[in-house]
């Protein structure tokens, strides 16, 4: 499936640039935009694993941490972590996984 491509193409890209927050925020805001990330990949892993109700659960719960992530990354954009074609580019991969998203849960729902 592709969200699961891009999924992995957002971690690739993400996750290493994380590395040069600031150091004291690490354990902290970093830890939590990482996690909500990571959790989000995981929430798919299970959602393709099972079926009905259990699959549209696991859906649900990866559609809060995309949540999270999208607020995680507003803030450090906000804090001037990324720059500004940074958070562009972030912002375009997570609307695009966010509809692919969307449609699995419509998929999956109806």
């Amino acid at each position: 499936m592709v969200i699961f491509t891009r999924t992995f193409d957002l971690l690739d890209w993400l996750l290493p640039r994380s590395l040069s927050f600031p150091q004291q925020q690490r354990f902290v805001t970093t830890k939590r935009l990482q996690d909500a990330a990571l959790d989000f990949q995981e929430a798919l892993f299970d959602a393709n694993a099972h079926t009905g109700k259990e699959r549209q659960a696991h859906l649900r719960r990866a559609d809060a941490h995309l949540n999270k992530l999208r607020l995680y990354l507003r803030l450090v954009h906000r804090w001037r972590w990324l720059s500004d074609g940074q958070y562009e580019h972030v912002s375009r991969m997570v609307a695009e996984i966010g509809r692919l998203l969307g449609g699995w849960i419509k998929q999956t729902a109806g």
